[in-house]
C-alpha cells in the first residue's frame, strides 16, 4: 500500500505542476483522477519494485548530482565540436558491457549515456550496449566504466 500511496502523491504532484488550474472544482477532479489511476494500478498489480523504485531515492539524488556535472562537461565538449569540428569531431560507434543485473539498472545506464550530450545509446541487447559518440572524449568517458560502476552502486548490485 505504501507504493500505491507514493504513486498517488507523485501523480498528484505532477498534475499540480502541469495543470496550472487551482480552483476547487478542477483540483477535486485532479485528485479524483490521480486516486482512480493509482487504484487501477494497484488492482492490476503493476506497482512493484521496478516500476516504482522507492528504494532508490536516497542514492538517486547523489547520482543525479554527479550526472548533471557530467552533462555540463559533455556540453562543453559538444560546443567545441560545433565551433571547431575539424579538431574535435571524431565520431565512433562502439560496444560496451553493462554490469547491471536487472533490466531497470540496464535502462538507467543506457538512458544516462543518452542524456549525456554527444553520446547516444543505439542498441541494448542483453548486457551489450551499442553507443555512438561524437568525440574521443565522449567515447573514452563511457569506456572508462565510471558511469557503469555508479549505476551499479545506485542499484546496489555490486
Amino acid at each position: 500500500m505504501l507504493r500505491t500511496t507514493s504513486l498517488f502523491l507523485v501523480l498528484m504532484a505532477v498534475w499540480l505542476l502541469l495543470s496550472g488550474h487551482y480552483t476547487v472544482l478542477i483540483t477535486s477532479f485532479g485528485v479524483a483522477s490521480c486516486l482512480f489511476s493509482a487504484l487501477i494500478a494497484y488492482r492490476m498489480d503493476v506497482i512493484d519494485r521496478e516500476s516504482h523504485p522507492l528504494h532508490l531515492w536516497p542514492r538517486v539524488i547523489v547520482y543525479w548530482g554527479w550526472l548533471l556535472v557530467e552533462i555540463y562537461k559533455a556540453n562543453i565538449d559538444v560546443a567545441k565540436c560545433v565551433l571547431f569540428p575539424k579538431k574535435y569531431l571524431r565520431p565512433s560507434l562502439f560496444e560496451t558491457k553493462a554490469s547491471q543485473k536487472t533490466d531497470l539498472g540496464k535502462v538507467i545506464y543506457a538512458n544516462s549515456i543518452t542524456l549525456t550530450p554527444g553520446t547516444v545509446t543505439v542498441d541494448l541487447d542483453g548486457d551489450v550496449i551499442l553507443v555512438h559518440a561524437l568525440t574521443k572524449g565522449g567515447a573514452d568517458g563511457i569506456k572508462t566504466g565510471d558511469m557503469d560502476q555508479r549505476v551499479t552502486r545506485l542499484m546496489e548490485e555490486s
